[in-house]
């Protein structure tokens, strides 16, 4: 009986991680107020005030190659020339979220 308990709670944990991607997933929404108050100064429009050729803009991040999750979390993290770095500023999810609003944003055109 404790077996079948055990695997039964084991399978409910398994499907609940597998459907509920919603608190692992990043949320460009909640990047757009972290990118409004933390890196618009500079970015504002997809733009770059101190490196006008490194935009946020699509062409730009493919360039550099910047157009992915990964490489944008990574220099929002540690920095990169001019920019400071904002890993100890920012947390993690926020980081991530900023990363999915800038991509979101690059493939629209910075529109917004």
């Amino acid at each position: 009986m404790k077996r079948i308990i055990s695997v039964l709670l084991l399978g409910i944990a398994i499907f609940t991680l597998a459907f509920s991607n919603s608190a692992l997933a990043v949320d460009a929404e909640a990047g757009a107020s972290v990118f409004k108050a933390n890196c618009a100064q500079c970015h504002l429009g997809g733009k770059n005030l101190v490196n006008a050729a490194k935009t946020l803009k699509k062409e730009a991040l493919e360039k550099y190659d910047m157009y992915s999750q990964e490489a944008i979390v990574s220099q929002v993290t540690k920095g990169k020339g001019a920019m400071p770095a904002f890993g100890k500023r920012l947390k993690s999810a926020q980081i991530e979220n900023v990363a999915a609003y800038v991509l979101e944003q690059a493939d629209e055109g910075w529109k917004k």
